[in-house]
């Protein structure tokens, strides 16, 4: 259950962020779908597993979340340097293949680094808050000149929808039993596996096109910052207020601290470009 139960969550979170893309657009969507989400449960299964080192753990989660954004970058800017001689399927191949080839070569640079950092006695707190700040740097880059964010205009069937929330969740399983099974590195990078984003971007590419995937990229980097921003929050206030209330408080927190300013500043830009 302890792997069932997370990759379910994570199957229906997929399908969530895919169809808030699709309807709502890049922009919108985007910001909806790197709400804190599956970091929430995750969270309180540490809490109850090991408080000793709950803060450490948390702390250093947003350098996870740093490799993630990167990977959602690469989605931006590899799809122009494929041949344009290549189909679809063959496009969502190579950058299925490349993408992750990426984060992996970034997750284990970032992982064995904050290894490094923290056995040099630095601050796993001060290693979380670096690495917040770079996703708001990169992600802010991304939307600076404003978000292309149209909706989808093809209605994605059942059969489609259950698809991408059975990819995520047996990609979260996967992710979650290797995170377990103490294989050091491996299982260090498992723990930051970007199943739901990488889901979110082929499905919504291959059902509604290009466009609309490409212009959640930017809002998603952005919006990275809340799930960075909850994991440093939440590492303070659930052993201070309880799991009840100290979920409660970091979500607030990180959702009115970074995913409604970002999603204001994203529209505002994105507006002055259209009328540009």
């Amino acid at each position: 259950m302890d792997i069932v139960l997370p990759a379910f969550f994570a199957g229906l979170v997929a399908v969530a962020v895919t169809v808030a893309i699709e309807r709502f657009g890049g922009r919108v969507g985007g910001f909806l779908g790197t709400l804190p989400t599956t970091i929430v449960p995750a969270s309180l299964g540490m809490f109850a597993d090991d408080p000793a080192v709950f803060r450490d753990a948390l702390s250093i989660a947003p350098a996870g979340m740093l490799v993630n954004a990167l990977f959602l970058w690469s989605w931006r800017v590899l799809p122009d340097r494929l041949p344009a001689t290549l189909d679809l399927r063959a496009r969502l191949g190579a950058m299925v293949v490349l993408t992750l080839g990426l984060w992996a070569v970034g997750a284990s640079a970032v992982l064995g680094v904050t290894g490094a950092l923290t056995r040099s006695g630095a601050a796993p707190e001060a290693i979380g808050v670096f690495a917040t700040l770079a996703i708001v740097g990169i992600g802010a880059l991304a939307c600076r000149a404003g978000v292309p964010a149209p909706r989808g205009a093809r209605r994605v069937g059942p059969v489609a929808l259950v698809a991408r929330g059975v990819l995520a969740g047996g990609a979260i399983g996967l992710a979650v039993a290797i995170a377990r099974s103490g294989h050091g590195l491996l299982a260090g990078v498992a723990s930051v596996f970007p199943a739901i984003f990488l889901t979110s971007m082929v499905s919504v590419w291959w059902s509604q096109g290009r466009a609309v995937s490409a212009g959640a990229v930017g809002p998603m980097m952005l919006g990275s910052a809340s799930v960075a921003a909850y994991a440093l929050i939440a590492a303070f206030t659930l052993p201070a207020l309880g799991p009840v209330l100290g979920v409660l408080s970091a979500w607030i927190l990180a959702v009115g601290g970074v995913t409604l300013p970002s999603n204001a500043w994203v529209a505002s830009r994105s507006g002055a470009a259209d009328q540009r």
